[in-house]
């Protein structure tokens, strides 16, 4: 058995749900928050049979697209004065851990 933790954005996180559940899996879902853009995330958490994981992956990956957006940043100038300026960053996709499960019980 299998423990799979897929980080994905909040913008894909209806589908990814959706398309999980319609799967046939169970999953929890948690809302969090990434260090980088300090954006909000959805990092859901499935167990499953081994013999399931690259299903649950093709299921994610189909459902996390990567695209570019453009996000404000600043830089300072000699004397304390800040200015901001457009940088184009890639968002979406999905970070997935796939985890081996020693013991499993529903009680």
């Amino acid at each position: 058995m299998k423990l799979i933790f897929a980080i994905v954005s909040n913008d894909d996180s209806g589908m990814v749900s959706a398309a999980l559940t319609k799967g046939g899996f169970s999953v929890t879902k948690l809302a969090t928050t990434g260090g980088f853009l300090m954006a909000g995330n959805t990092t859901f958490i499935v167990g499953t049979e081994d013999e399931n994981v690259d299903k649950v992956i093709d299921i994610i990956a189909k459902q996390s697209s990567r695209r570019s957006q453009m996000v404000p940043s600043a830089t300072s100038m000699d004397v304390g004065m800040y200015t901001s300026f457009p940088v184009e960053v890639t968002v979406g996709g999905a970070t997935v851990f796939v985890l081996s499960v020693d013991r499993f019980e529903k009680v």
